[in-house]
């Protein structure tokens, strides 16, 4: 399948680190704006589809292995779709269309979808479940601007954690993995299925008590730095009082109590700032 001038392009590994620069400059790019929308949106007190992101470069054997499988000559690599990979993490399914949407949103600005597969409503035989989501991503490289290929799988927790055990058995089975697994496998991904489905019936309950959690947990850090605000300006026996208050409230778990205390030691810091 190899051509000449393949051949003479991945000659050695240092061949293959500058063929994969641009990958690895668009991998850490793309982690960084999707990590940002979730901060914004978290900022902004409104509820993020995004749980966490992550992404890789395909190993060297493994982009072997696939232009092999798919006749792509060495000197056309870049045609391979997911040299570089990007994975966001739902909490719930209908968490993925939201991700999707804010892809949608970016088309044609900073990158350019080409296709997507939905296999979430068209599931695999196996039993994998995702949303695969196909950009051209412009990179700024030393050399100039490149454009690359890249994927981006959108799943939830549950459809993560099967298809992370599903890959692990297919490399140590080298993609033959008996008939009595892969059935188990796939009774795991309908339960993996009915988990994302019970989750979603309760969902705006586990949302409001998430919600509930992060606004306690930001106020309780905000009555502390208003305490050793006081403490780092000499009015320690005021800062001594609210820390006693802070201490009797935080047992009683009483949300709107703390956030009252808050407001409170706000008042006095700017009180002494006067």
């Amino acid at each position: 399948m190899s051509s000449k001038k393949g051949a003479q392009c991945f000659v050695d590994d240092r061949s293959w680190e500058q063929f994969l620069i641009p990958y690895e400059q668009a991998v850490e790019e793309l982690k960084v704006k999707f990590r940002s929308i979730r901060k914004e949106l978290k900022k902004r007190n409104e509820y993020s589809p995004i749980e966490f992101v992550t992404g890789r470069i395909k190993k060297i054997s493994s982009i072997l292995e696939k232009a092999n499988k798919l006749q792509i000559p060495m000197d056309r690599l870049e045609e391979m779709e997911d040299i570089t990979g990007i994975r966001i993490m739902c909490q719930f399914s209908e968490d993925i269309r939201r991700v999707v949407e804010l892809i949608h949103q970016r088309n044609g600005n900073d990158m350019t979808i080409l296709y997507e597969k939905d296999y979430i409503n068209n599931q695999k035989p196996s039993g994998y479940r995702s949303y695969h989501v196909i950009i051209r991503y412009p990179v700024q490289t030393s050399i100039g601007e490149k454009e690359i290929l890249a994927e981006i799988q959108i799943r939830t927790l549950a459809m993560n954690f099967w298809a992370t055990i599903e890959h692990s058995l297919s490399y140590k089975y080298e993609k033959n993995i008996p008939e009595d697994i892969k059935e188990r496998l796939r009774k795991a991904a309908e339960a993996a299925y009915l988990l994302d489905t019970e989750m979603s019936e309760i969902r705006d309950e586990i949302r409001d008590a998430q919600q509930l959690f992060e606004f306690k947990s930001n106020t309780v850090s905000r009555i502390l730095q208003g305490i050793q605000n006081l403490y780092q300006r000499g009015y320690v026996v005021e800062a001594t009082g609210f820390q006693d208050k802070f201490r009797a409230l935080r047992a009683q778990g009483d949300v709107m109590d703390l956030r009252q205390l808050y407001r409170t030691i706000q008042a006095k810091i700017q009180e002494v700032k006067e």
